[in-house]
């Protein structure tokens, strides 16, 4: 009878084990969400170094079929700056060491450019027009 009687009464809260379990299941939902949630800032700086490199390598080909020789790599940021509107791109991926994140251009003579030397950002070979991030962590973008 006293089974009967528990049955009929009215609960008015949650009991201390509900909140527990769930908070435990919201607890593990953010520890497989957050590194989701980090790892996309990353990807998104990936996203712009690639974007970058895609203008760039742009902009030395329209270089070339207009002038008809790649630009020297001592004045390669004056030699772009009417294909590239505002200042000389940065790499901006984590993928590389935060020396080698800046708008620096290093000369390198590989074809293909195979070696990275230096702490600059960018490494490009002024006869074949070659244009990497000069580490290489990022050889095959």
């Amino acid at each position: 009878m006293t089974s009967l009687a528990f049955s009929k009464t009215k609960r008015s809260a949650f009991s201390l084990v509900e909140l527990v379990v769930v908070v435990l299941i919201i607890g593990i939902l953010a520890a497989v969400a957050a590194p989701r949630m980090f790892r996309t800032a990353e990807d998104a700086r990936d996203a712009a170094t690639k974007a970058s490199l895609s203008v760039i390598r742009d902009s030395i080909e329209r270089y070339k079929s207009e002038i008809g020789k790649y630009p020297e790599e001592a004045n390669i940021e004056t030699n772009l700056k009417t294909y590239i509107r505002g200042p000389f791109p940065s790499v901006q991926t984590p993928s590389v060491p935060k020396e080698h994140r800046n708008n620096t251009v290093v000369a390198n003579d590989g074809d293909p450019i195979a070696s990275f030397t230096g702490t600059a950002g960018w490494a490009y070979n002024e006869s074949t027009g070659e244009f990497v991030v000069n580490h290489d962590s990022c050889k095959s973008w």
